[in-house]
């Protein structure tokens, strides 16, 4: 796919450390990831890298926590982690991709710092040949594959790889309703692609899709400034109870969007990693 039809973008990042840190480590790696997005975005376009720390509501991107460092809370120079970026807008795919051409802060044999802590790049994946937690694409290619199914399954499901979890009523909801997981979906959507889809999906979602099957665990990280956030992994399936070809359609495209845009809260400090199919473990909550 050429970069410009690529609004969608996963980024894995292979990274080595340059040293055994000689003190704690932290036990959720998401602020940091948050804040070295944010740092290469700024060093490629610095008008955006202020309007995605500065704008309110669904952000156009996620992060993963650092995958590898485990419960352990140890890194070794002789091991690689991975990181993961994605984009919901063709300008942050953009800036990632000038970020991690050659010469970039992202790039293979850069330097950079995660919790203050140096790693060197090793490599960059950017389609899901090199890592199943890498890909691209559009929304017009979601829709294409999905909108106009003539018998679209009445069965959706979803693997939640890191805590996943939910605002409602004022409260943490860690169990993934239908309402709540496609209501998720469909703001971020709603708030990035080209064409929107109706609210009532929302509606659906609630009125005529059950949880008919999961094998779910309850994992929660704790944030510096923000305290615990509690979520859900595993995997979930939802079944239509009432049939309609048009929003189950629309419900499968939204599950295909969820490997890009996370499900639930604080997707972008690295909750809510999702995929309707393999992927899974991420993780690395230790609590």
């Amino acid at each position: 796919m050429g970069m410009s039809e690529s609004e969608l973008l996963s980024l894995v990042l292979v990274l080595r450390p340059e040293a055994a840190p000689g003190r704690a480590l932290p036990a959720w790696w998401g602020a940091a990831a948050h804040a070295l997005l944010l740092s290469a975005v700024r060093q490629v376009n610095p008008e955006l890298a202020a309007r995605l720390h500065d704008e309110q509501g669904p952000r156009p991107f996620t992060v993963s926590t650092l995958m590898g460092a485990g419960a352990h809370r140890a890194l070794d120079p002789s091991r690689l982690y991975t990181l993961r970026f994605t984009a919901l807008q063709a300008e942050v795919t953009l800036a990632l991709r000038e970020a991690s051409a050659a010469g970039g802060p992202l790039a293979p044999g850069a330097r950079l710092e995660l919790d203050y802590l140096p790693f060197v790049v090793e490599q960059v994946f950017f389609t899901s040949d090199g890592h199943p937690w890498a890909g691209e694409g559009s929304y017009r290619q979601l829709m294409s594959a999905h909108l106009v199914q003539p018998a679209p399954p009445r069965r959706l499901r979803l693997r939640l790889a890191s805590p996943t979890g939910f605002r409602s009523a004022e409260k943490q909801q860690p169990f993934p309703l239908p309402e709540l997981v496609f209501g998720s979906l469909l703001e971020r959507w709603n708030s990035f692609s080209p064409m929107a889809f109706p609210a009532e999906v929302r509606r659906f979602a609630a009125e005529c899709l059950g949880v008919s099957a999961f094998n779910l665990s309850t994992r929660s990280a704790r944030l510096k400034d923000s305290g615990l956030r509690i979520g859900c992994v595993g995997e979930v399936t939802f079944t239509a109870l009432h049939y309609d070809r048009y929003w189950m359609n629309v419900l499968h495209t939204l599950a295909a969007y969820a490997f890009f845009s996370g499900v639930g809260a604080s997707t972008p400090l690295g909750f809510g990693q999702a995929s309707p199919g393999p992927v899974l473990p991420v993780e690395e909550a230790p609590e």
